[in-house]
């Protein structure tokens, strides 16, 4: 038995090495440039990532200017998932007078950056799975507070979600406010 294996494997182990394969290498020598990460990846037939989404609404245009101003453009483009509070352009325009210019300076980078995280969640929440007295941790470290008025979440029970969009990477759910962190 032992003679049968140790026949069988020797043979086994010459076709093996018997087998002739040629190693082939080529070299490109082409300059085009190719996108990385999940960018790269097109898919037309599901539906857009949140920042699409976003730039696809005309009411959402002032949101589109913060995110690309805050360097965010790739990250809220990326797998996710995420729950986005977007707030419109008349929420923006509540603000002091002068406010969004400020915060898109430069050297406001780092304020706007926690005020657009105070507005993601990261996981998918849809309004039906909020509850009243729930508490979300956002990306700015801090939380939001989900108060049931007549029935309807708002956010910290002032901010109204007056749509619900899934997106690819997740949910974007606009709303009639700028959520500040406190």
């Amino acid at each position: 038995m032992k003679k049968t294996f140790l026949i069988l494997s020797c043979v086994a182990l010459g076709l093996i090495s018997c087998n002739k394969t040629e190693a082939t290498t080529e070299t490109s020598t082409s300059t085009e440039t190719v996108a990385g990460g999940q960018e790269a990846v097109v898919d037309e037939d599901s539906a857009p990532t949140i920042v699409k989404l976003a730039a696809g609404n005309k009411d959402l245009s002032t949101l589109v200017t913060a995110v690309e101003a805050a360097g965010l453009t790739t990250s809220l483009s990326n797998a996710g998932p995420f729950t986005v509070f977007a707030p419109v352009n008349a929420a923006f325009d509540k603000l002091p007078a002068g406010t969004v210019d400020d915060l898109l300076k430069p050297e406001n980078n780092s304020k706007l950056g926690d005020i657009l995280g105070h507005h993601t969640y990261v996981g998918v929440i849809k309004t039906e799975q909020m509850t009243d007295g729930q508490s979300l941790g956002m990306v700015d470290g801090k939380n939001i507070t989900i108060k049931m008025v007549n029935g309807k979440p708002t956010i910290n029970g002032t901010v109204n979600i007056i749509a619900t969009v899934p997106a690819s990477n997740g949910i974007v759910h606009v709303v009639d406010g700028v959520i500040l962190p406190q």
